[in-house]
Order: structure tokens, then sequence, then C-alpha cells
């Protein structure tokens, strides 16, 4: 009987090849297909047009979500870097039961976004919700404030959930630095009289700078396409105040059943994620 032998430098394409295929096959289709259907005009037309990114660029609705999407982004992204950032600077000091704390600050993470939209939505429920009763008892509000339906609070409620559900991610991956820069270089400039200020900016800051940047890739990739924590809160509501490209895609596909409208949307979100990520693919590309 004979034996299939196969060689060394042969083996990695056994492991490698399953896993391409299943992401051709789960992620590579539907993407070709939306670019597709981008290009086809709504009502089931057969010629190729580019009807559906004219109408998009003229849409007010369209321009609304995406000022709501780099609103929503800029502010979630950038409180999680400046919470992370903190938490991870604690944590990474001498306290104590730190193991315990550290699985504390990952907990939130931890729960699906859909759960936690649910949560929250009855955590801030004007009427029943407990955020509601705890103010109103310790006299910070006098009435039951609307978060999730004021036009003004909607948006920001949100993001506050989303800075709970998200920092998490970014202070796991600084903590990560913060653990790998060399304890002698603290050492050296304490002696030279350096306060801790300046320990944070001449020494750690420039150390992270690294692991800001993949911190910051992933995060703003992570928060475009956030979609399971909105829809379960305010579902983009109230009118579009919440709005974001991923929701927004979700309704006009599976709601108003606008594919190719749908499809052209999704394709010019795409491209905003690679426009942010090229910086984080130069980086690692560089290393490599």
């Amino acid at each position: 009987m004979r034996v299939l032998k196969i060689k060394d430098h042969q083996m990695w394409t056994l492991f490698v090849l399953p896993g391409t295929l299943l992401l051709i096959l789960v992620l590579g289709f539907p993407a070709v297909q939306s670019i597709n259907y981008s290009f086809y005009p709504e009502g089931g037309g057969t010629s190729l047009t580019l009807e559906n990114y004219s109408i998009l660029l003229e849409d007010s609705v369209f321009r609304q979500v995406f000022s709501n999407t780099v609103f929503f982004v800029v502010l979630s992204v950038a409180s999680h870097l400046f919470f992370g950032m903190g938490v991870a600077l604690v944590l990474n000091m001498e306290i104590f039961a730190k193991p315990l704390f550290r699985l504390i600050a990952l907990l939130p993470w931890v729960v699906p976004d859909v759960v936690a939209g649910i949560i929250w939505r009855w955590m801030l429920d004007p009427v029943y919700g407990a955020l509601n009763d705890l103010l109103l008892k310790i006299g910070w509000i006098s009435n039951h404030v609307q978060w999730l339906s004021h036009p003004q609070l909607a948006m920001l409620s949100v993001i506050f959930v989303n800075l709970w559900r998200g920092f998490p991610f970014v202070m796991l991956i600084l903590l990560a630095g913060l653990q790998s820069i060399p304890s002698v270089l603290y050492e050296a400039a304490a002696i030279d009289g350096a306060t801790r200020w300046q320990l944070f900016i001449k020494i750690t800051l420039p150390s992270l700078k690294k692991m800001l940047v993949v911190a910051l890739a992933l995060d703003i990739v992570w928060e475009v396409r956030r979609f399971g924590l909105i829809q379960a809160m305010t579902q983009g509501g109230p009118g579009n105040i919440t709005e974001v490209l991923s929701t927004y895609i979700y309704k006009q596909y599976f709601q108003f059943f606008r594919f190719e409208y749908a499809s052209a949307v999704a394709v010019i979100m795409t491209i905003v994620l690679l426009m942010v990520s090229l910086p984080y693919i130069w980086m690692i590309s560089k290393e490599e």
C-alpha cells in the first residue's frame, strides 16, 4: 500500500486552506455580491449604473446617518482610549487583589452587544429604570429623564453605554504594552528626579506608540461596525438621532428591501473601513 508523503514546506497548506476556503465562502462571496448589486438600478434593471451612488450622495438621511456615525465613532474611541489608558495604568500598578480587579474590568467586554443593549435599555427606562431611581434618590434630578427618547440625550446615552461595553478591549491592548516596558527606564528616570507626569510623557507614551496605533485602528473598525448594541437600545431612534451606518444598512436591506441601495451604502462603509485600516496595515507590513 502506497502512503502519501507530504513535505514539511507543504504542510502549511493543509492548515491554511480550510480556513481560507471558509473565509472566501462566508465573507468573500457576500462581499462580491454586494458590490455587484450596488451597480444595478433599483427595481430589477439589468444594466450597470452608478444610480445608487448618485441617490446616496443626494440623500439627506444618509448624510445625517454618516454624520451620526462619525460623531459616535469619534466620541466612543476617544473615551475608550482615555478610560482604557487610565484603567490600564491602575491595573499595571502593585495593588491589592490585582487579578480580581482585572477580571472585573474585563467583564463588560464578555457581555454580548445585544444583551448589553437590552440590559441598559431597561436600566435607562424613564419610569422603571434603575438609573432614574438612583438619581432621584440622591437628588441629582427632580423628574424622570427620557434618556433614550430625548433628541439631545439619546446618542450620548448610547455612547456612555458603549464606553462601558468597549473600553476593556483598549485597556487589554494597552495593559499588554505597559507590561512590556522595562522597569529600569522608570527607575533611571526617577533617580534623575522625573515626576510621574514626566515619566508618563517621556517614557510611557513613546513606548506605547505602536500599541496605541493598534488599539486606535481596531477600535475604530469595531465602532464603525457596531450594530447589536444600538439596535437593541434604540433601533436608530428617536427618528434618525442614533442611526448609524450599520443600522441604516440593516433597515434598508431587511425592512425596506432596497437591496441595491443598501449594497451601495455597504460599499461606502467598506471603503471607509479600509482607509482607516491602512495605517495599521502599513505598520504591520513594515515590521515584517
